[in-house]
């Protein structure tokens, strides 16, 4: 047997069906959509000058940009329509922070999910001996749960300013030919967003998974089961007390007679003044 099979022989992988187990895995598998889909874009626009004279116009100005969005290290060149002189224009903005801190969080996010879902399948005993392991699950999920909502937060806002700042019509502003009226510019294509709009989504749909999580691992901790056993014991010593109350089934009245619960007053032949007549007697 091979140590795979050994491996899969000694794991509890029955911990992959419980809520904790499943959402692990699927916080191991959102975290890679969010960082490959925002980690991995490239994007290009396209712009195109006409000057008055034919000869210097150029119909196909191609701009490349990528993560992590330094925007104003882009450059372009485009015709200044006088003679041959060309500019260099920069694109304006650096959305590299945000980008970066998203990213950064996904593959951390990653990373502790991989290792978590080991600890569940093979290190079960370790991870609840003396509750160091569930606490210390809680806590991370607890501020990954926090990070996701500021990172996918932060990120929004810069994808929105990385789609201003690389719309066409905004770029063309920055070509100083294209501010003479007698030339003109125009956009020929702009960037697809649809990879960019996704790992928002992945950052949010992250930011669910873990805070739902959150509960799921709070009941493993000392801190929950220590209120569970709190609770029942008191419900235990609730259920004793009453209980141990007592049970009068009988008592006596003032006349020193024994009256039973029900107070069942039924004549008896023995209740009679003089005790009981015999048969001769009535004779």
């Amino acid at each position: 047997m091979d140590t795979a099979d050994q491996l899969a022989s000694v794991g509890t992988f029955q911990v992959l069906k419980l809520p904790l187990g499943f959402i692990r895995v699927l916080e191991w598998l959102f975290a890679i959509f969010a960082f490959a889909t925002c980690g991995g874009y490239s994007g290009q626009l396209q712009v195109s000058v006409d000057c008055m004279e034919k000869a210097r116009s150029n119909l196909g100005i191609g701009i490349d940009f990528a993560y992590p969005f330094r925007l104003h290290q882009v450059s372009f060149e485009a015709p200044a329509c006088e003679g041959i002189r060309t500019e260099r224009v920069f694109l304006i903005g650096d959305y590299s922070s945000s980008a970066e801190f998203f990213v950064t969080i996904a593959v951390f996010a990653f990373l502790y999910s991989l290792m978590a879902t080991i600890v569940y399948i093979f290190f079960q005993n370790k991870y609840r001996e003396n509750n160091r392991g569930p606490l210390v699950d809680f806590i991370v999920t607890v501020v990954f749960s926090f990070m996701w909502l500021v990172s996918s937060s932060a990120w929004a806002k810069a994808l929105s300013d990385v789609k201003m700042a690389t719309d066409p019509d905004d770029v063309q502003l920055l070509i100083s030919a294209c501010k003479v009226q007698t030339n003109k510019c125009g956009s020929v294509y702009g960037p697809r967003w649809s990879g960019l709009n996704t790992s928002v989504v992945f950052g949010f749909l992250n930011f669910v998974l873990w805070a739902g999580n959150i509960w799921f691992v709070f009941k493993e901790t000392g801190w929950h089961k220590g209120a569970s056993r709190s609770a029942g014991g008191a419900s235990e010593k609730q259920s004793g007390a009453f209980n141990q109350q007592p049970f009068n089934q009988g008592s006596f009245d003032q006349s020193g007679s024994y009256n039973t619960q029900g107070n069942l007053s039924q004549p008896s032949e023995y209740s009679q003044v003089g005790g009981p007549t015999s048969y001769s007697n009535q004779m």
